[in-house]
């Protein structure tokens, strides 16, 4: 009678040694990291952007219910 066939890769060995350093848990962590400091600066130059915008208006108003006409700003020749 012939003996079953023993497969070595299906039997675990006890003394296993690891192969190479531990690997770090996912990359996850980061990429959300990397993604919200990403997000957060985008809103930081929107924001920046429209407060400038804001403030300009905001002149522009102040001067015109002053009654001027001239609110324009006129920049001086090179």
């Amino acid at each position: 009678m012939p003996k079953p066939e023993s497969n070595p890769a299906s039997k675990s060995d006890p003394i296993e040694k690891p192969s190479g350093p531990p690997k770090p848990p996912s990359g996850d962590s980061r990429r959300g990291a990397i993604a919200g400091l990403i997000i957060a600066a985008v809103i930081l130059g929107i924001g920046l952007w429209l407060a400038r915008d804001l403030t300009a208006a905001s002149k522009m108003q102040d001067c015109l219910m002053s009654g001027r006409s001239n609110c324009n700003v006129i920049e001086p020749a090179r």
